[in-house]
């Protein structure tokens, strides 16, 4: 029987931040009381938010260790493990199992271009290697390939696939994941601006990059969605729709960290290749905050 997981509601796909070229601790723990104080309902550290394309191994698993130990408990961390090298996610899922990550979450192998076998093998591999629910994301966008539903319900006879984070944007994908694998199998979105349409269509909750700024929002907006409170949620959708928008004018995680810095959370500091977001995305950015009350 595959492994069950009920995320529901707000999760963040965490930021890294940095401090004079290294990773900042202080800084990052401080988040993780931020975020959970705030109503999140749980992390997701290390992912591309995360810029884990350019942490060593050894930042990659400090910063796991890190949420895990700042969370306590508190909310589910799903750790960020994924990699276009089998033998590599492995090695970082393992290391997330063992840190006392409750799933992991491993991204379609990018630049490779597998075939659907070859995700499937890729997946199943990995599966045989832990004992923690794995959730796949499926992002075409970043990965290039993309994971066929038929795929996934393969994947999903397997004892530890328990679910998607769906950065396609595709509503239609939603209701066919839904059909093929059923309610038990965890949809949670990737793409912060199709959030509403993606929970109508059935989805469970969202692995949000919003959230990083405005962490209470989001969660008051699953709350109201869950209690059946349509309304309120469209007004909390409405309100944070410049933001889902424009955090994304640049390529992830520059305009967030630059919304948080506005917070004064964290430096804007990013690595190299990428780079702060340019005048024009900083006015748009900074109207988005405005037009969602978190800044003046």
């Amino acid at each position: 029987m595959a492994a069950k997981t009920k995320f529901r509601g707000s999760f963040t796909a965490l930021v890294t931040p940095f401090k004079n070229g290294a990773l900042d601790e202080a800084a990052f723990r401080s988040l993780v009381n931020w975020q959970i104080s705030e109503g999140t309902s749980g992390l997701v550290p290390v992912g591309t938010t995360g810029e884990s394309p350019t942490l060593s191994h050894d930042e990659h698993k400090k910063v796991v260790e890190w949420c895990i130990a700042e969370a306590k408990g508190r909310v589910p961390v799903i750790a960020g493990a994924g990699s276009n090298s089998t033998k590599e996610a492995i090695e970082l899922s393992q290391h997330a199992e063992k840190a006392g990550a409750d799933a992991v979450l491993i991204v379609t192998p990018y630049y490779n271009k597998p075939t659907q076998e070859g995700m499937y093998q890729h997946f199943k591999a990995i599966n045989d290697a832990i004992g923690i629910p794995i959730i796949i994301y499926n992002i075409p966008p970043r990965s290039v390939i993309d994971m066929s539903v038929d795929t996934m319900k393969r994947l999903w006879e397997l004892k530890n696939i328990a679910g998607v984070k769906d950065a396609t944007a595709s509503m239609v994908r939603v209701s066919q994941q839904r059909a093929a694998m059923g309610e038990d199998f965890n949809q949670l979105s990737g793409e912060d601006a199709t959030i509403i349409g993606y929970m109508a269509h059935g989805g469970h909750g969202c692995i949000s990059v919003t959230s990083n700024v405005a962490p209470r929002l989001c969660s008051e907006f699953h709350a109201a969605w869950q209690k059946g409170d349509t309304k309120t949620a469209l007004a909390i959708h409405d309100k944070l729709m410049p933001l889902h928008n424009n955090l994304f004018i640049e390529s992830n995680p520059a305009p967030i960290k630059y919304a948080m810095s506005l917070l004064g959370k964290l430096d804007e500091t990013l690595r190299l290749p990428m780079v702060p977001v340019s005048e024009p995305t900083r006015v748009a950015v900074k109207s988005a905050m405005v037009h969602a009350g978190l800044i003046n």
